[in-house]
């Protein structure tokens, strides 16, 4: 094992490095590119769902945070306890927030303590470029823990010589801001930029104090340089969190308080020409703080947690008259030290008494090929984690697109995937739950066929798909045990999912060849979704068995006036749900943005008709949160 990952080492040291590649030959992709295969590929050629969100979309829609940027996809369920993303759990077609992958510029940051810090993204939202959501099982492209999708979030890499800053006011005494500079030099770019956001928060403890405050700050720095032959590029983020959690945990204390710290670096090098080589070492260390009592650990002991994930990445591709070929390997390490996760130590450190350890070793292989009107893309993954007894697993995929016309296009896919399950699913034996460190990592085999149409100013897409889970992991309560019985972490054996979607996108200025049309886009979606597997009478579950069945977004966006535009977000969500509280509930989000030369000025409206709705058990989500803000960029 440690000789392997030592040649796997020298291999990235020496590639970092720039050489001259074997030929300074390159191919051009006529769309979009997404990575929903190993190979990049054009958005409209992929034989996958995915979701694209990109910068013009995200600098219109009424989102203040990544997490609420994702409300507005449609395949993704995101569930918040905390406004503004504070805690936010985000999954896609009817899984859990731990089985999605999240990645930042292709690299894995998913925390593999839970989920529920998964999606501190340590970058701010003005910082990323575009944002690709990819539907169903993505083992092959994005690793193992990707069970049913990815979330890639690709930050800006063309900087202009420019200062940009944004100052907002609202709600609930809610203030944000944020500071980025970015410059060009010869053969590069370097970008750095920090934000803070802090409330008072929108609800009160019985005491009649704070308990859904918050404060967060993040701040990254990116940076490259193109050496002809090899690009270099790097980057480092941190997030900080500190909020107050309600009843995020325990409808019994309402005055919980939590603290989270991500911070995240990588390098990463990437060659030109028939062999592309691409080595990438990363790191992500986090931190967590639960307060089940805020700031009084003397009635019950803080819960302290500490991970740290290593990882290298050795990717290549090879072009050929056969195709394009895709192989390489991932080695990961993740480490955790806590107060109640993992193994007794030998020898503690201050209040961390456990900890636990394990390497996940990746290997891949991926063939794409264009045959006339027929692309199609057939890889496999190899796993093998120290983590588990299961041994070394494969997990092939395959997809295909079919063009009948320039415009319309047919395809079908098959792919499997694996999951670890996270630390807290292990070892969280405390507080009412008891965990199983005997689990079994998550298996799961998916369908999927669709159509596709793109023309000019129409983007429509519609698929079915059939997912077959086993071994998945989830939180169990038997209620026929009495109101004390404990939450366990538990293997379902089986559970299906069969769902169906349909986005409509309608440009309309390309539409009508006209410009100056003031409604500039109107997007439109739906999903459904059921499950095989009810829960027997006097079971309950956290997880698995609460998804979305009816799922509706639609958006509108207006130019009115010179430089007046509005943006309408609308989204209607029907979850099955254990709670009462949790009953359908539909919002409505509004942005008015007026652009001068180097200003604009903005009012954002979320939940614009101020309606009640839960995400979860009986923890209720802010009403009508008002934000005014102005923001400019200067040129130097």
């Amino acid at each position: 094992m440690k000789q392997f990952i030592r040649s796997i080492l020298i291999v990235f040291l020496f590639g970092l490095f720039p050489f001259p590649a074997l030929a300074q030959e390159s191919y051009t992709i006529d769309s979009v590119t997404v990575t929903a295969t190993r190979v990049p590929v054009a958005l409209h050629s992929s034989a996958r769902i995915v979701t694209l969100m990109d910068s013009v979309a995200i600098a219109t829609s009424p989102a203040e945070t990544v997490n609420d940027l994702l409300k507005y996809a449609l395949g993704v369920d995101v569930r918040q306890r905390g406004a503004m993303g504070m805690q936010t759990d985000i999954s896609i077609r009817g899984g859990t927030y731990n089985q999605v992958a999240v990645l930042l510029d292709g690299i894995n940051i998913t925390d593999p303590q839970t989920g529920h810090n998964s999606v501190d993204f340590p970058v701010n939202l003005c910082d990323i470029e575009r944002i690709e959501v990819l539907e169903g099982p993505a083992a092959r492209v994005y690793g193992t823990s990707s069970l049913l999708g990815a979330i890639n979030i690709v930050t800006k890499k063309k900087a202009d010589d420019a200062v940009s800053a944004v100052l907002e006011g609202g709600s609930f005494l809610s203030l944000g801001a944020n500071a980025s500079a970015a410059i060009r030099h010869r053969g590069g770019f370097n970008r750095v930029s920090a934000g803070y956001q802090r409330s008072d928060g929108f609800s009160h403890n019985a005491a009649g104090g704070l308990n859904s405050d918050f404060g967060a700050f993040k701040a990254s720095w990116q940076g490259g340089h193109d050496f002809g032959a090899r690009d270099l590029s790097w980057q480092a983020g941190v997030s900080r969190k500190d909020f107050g959690s309600s009843t995020f945990y325990s409808a019994s204390f309402d005055d919980q308080f939590e603290h989270t710290l991500k911070t995240f670096v990588s390098i990463r090098s990437e060659g030109h020409g028939k062999l592309h080589f691409t080595p990438a070492l990363y790191w992500n260390h986090g931190e967590d703080r639960f307060e089940l009592f805020r700031g009084a650990p003397e009635k019950y002991p803080f819960n302290y947690h500490k991970t740290n994930v290593a990882g290298v990445n050795l990717n290549f591709r090879i072009e050929s008259v056969l195709g394009r070929t895709a192989f390489g390997t991932e080695a990961r390490r993740e480490a955790i030290v806590s107060t109640n996760l993992g193994e007794r130590l030998a020898e503690p450190h201050g209040v961390y008494v456990c900890g636990l350890s394990r390497t996940a070793l990746n290997l891949f292989l991926e063939h794409n090929v264009t045959l006339g009107r027929l692309s199609a893309s057939a890889g496999l993954t190899a796993v093998y984690n120290t983590g588990n007894k299961e041994g070394i697993r494969l997990f092939p995929g395959v997809d295909a697109s079919f063009r009948i016309t320039d415009a319309f296009r047919l395809y079908a896919s098959y792919n499997t995937s694996y999951r670890m399950p996270t630390f807290t699913e292990l070892y969280y034996s405390v507080g009412g739950h008891l965990a199983d460190p005997h689990l079994k990592a998550e298996k799961l085999r998916a369908v999927e066929g669709g159509v596709k149409f793109l023309s000019r100013g129409v983007r429509l897409a519609a698929a079915v798909y059939y997912n077959m889970g086993y071994d998945l992991i989830d939180w169990i309560k038997d209620t026929s045990a009495g109101d004390d019985a404990p939450w366990m972490s538990v293997n379902h054996t089986r559970l299906n999912t069969f769902g169906q979607e349909v986005t409509l996108r309608l440009t309309f200025p390309e539409l009508l060849d006209n410009p100056d049309f003031f409604l500039r886009s109107i997007n439109l979606g739906y999903t459904h979704q059921s499950q095989d597997k009810a829960l027997e009478s006097g079971l309950r579950s956290i997880y698995s068995m609460e998804y979305i069945r009816h799922k509706i977004v639609a958006q509108a966006d207006f130019s009115i006036w010179r430089g007046l535009s509005a943006n309408l977000t609308f989204r209607y969500v029907d979850r099955q749900a254990g709670s009462t509280l949790m009953t359908p509930y539909s919002l409505l989000d509004a942005k008015l943005n007026y652009d001068f030369r180097h200003l604009s000025l903005y009012l954002r409206a979320n939940n614009l008709l101020n309606r009640t709705w839960y995400d979860f058990g009986d923890i209720p989500q802010p009403g009508l949160w008002l934000t005014g803000g102005i923001a400019c960029k200067i040129p130097y």
